[in-house]
């Protein structure tokens, strides 16, 4: 496993890569203020030694990529999505399996219906056709009350720039995503751990891509997706429940989905490893 730089209009974006590049690529696509650091090592090299060649990076403003001042970030959503082209480009790949998490799903489902050419097929995980449900959106179910609670909150963050107090404060966050399997701190507490010593602006990594404008894919043209797409939903999902993942089942064509049994909106936990890995490398066989 060797990091290396990618350039990307004017970013730079470290990306990773676990295989052989002989091997059909799996680009692994993370979620909001998440460095790659949580797409774990073992759960990437598990795929690779079924013979992926997979693909992990940083977004803009985590881990070692490019970063921009906390509260004003120069890019747009739709720059993320330009940026995953970006990191195929870097290792010569023109078209490579997807596997998106949370937004960065979103960002999945853009390119299926924009570059279709570069998408051999979709892994669309904890992600929904529309985003959180609400009074808006009557088919799908919102948030969990707690979350709600969350997101209006108005506590002060932390002091980003002590390690000790950071560290505890990205881990105390997650606890409102959890579903019903108990979290293994300690796996937890080293991945972001590890984003934090990775990233130049902790601060910037943990609010810029919760502001971002553009990028958002119209519900409607999900129906123009062609790719091959499995859709992984946990069942315990408090921020996009269930139901989310099942309509986007119905409104990607051919879609096929995957119960993840009492998994939260989260990256996922080594409870369902094996169908996840299993699920994944069926869906990308060549």
């Amino acid at each position: 496993m060797t990091e290396r730089m990618i350039q990307a209009g004017d970013a730079q974006l470290c990306a990773e890569a676990f295989g052989s590049p002989d091997d059909p690529a799996i680009l692994l696509i993370g979620g909001a203020a998440a460095s790659m650091d949580y797409w774990e090592d073992e759960f990437c090299s598990r795929l690779a030694g079924e013979g992926r060649f997979v693909i992990r990076y940083d977004l803009r403003d985590t881990g070692r990529s490019t970063g921009y001042p906390a509260g004003s970030p120069g890019y747009t959503g739709a720059d993320l999505v330009t940026d995953a082209l970006a990191v195929l480009d870097g290792y010569g790949i023109t078209a490579a399996h997807l596997y998106g998490i949370s937004m960065g799903a979103g960002i999945a489902q853009t390119l299926g219906v924009l570059h279709p050419e570069r998408v051999l097929s979709l892994t669309l995980q904890s992600t929904s056709p529309a985003g959180p449900g609400g009074p808006d959106r009557p088919d799908l179910p919102p948030m969990s009350p707690q979350l709600a609670e969350l997101f209006a909150s108005e506590a002060p963050p932390p002091d980003w720039s002590d390690r000790d107090a950071a560290v505890e404060a990205m881990i105390e966050g997650l606890r409102p995503f959890d579903g019903a399997l108990p979290p293994d701190l300690a796996e937890e507490r080293a991945v972001v751990t590890r984003m934090y010593d990775r990233t130049a602006d902790v601060a910037a990594s943990q609010t810029n891509h919760w502001i971002l404008e553009g990028g958002e894919l119209d519900r409607g043209r999900l129906a123009e997706i062609t790719a091959p797409t499995l859709v992984l939903h946990g069942t315990a999902d408090p921020l996009l429940p269930f139901p989310h993942g099942e309509a986007l089942a119905r409104e990607i064509p051919g879609a096929r989905l995957v119960a993840l049994e009492g998994m939260g909106h989260q990256y996922p936990p080594r409870a369902v490893w094996d169908t996840v890995a299993t699920e994944i490398v069926a869906h990308t066989a060549p």
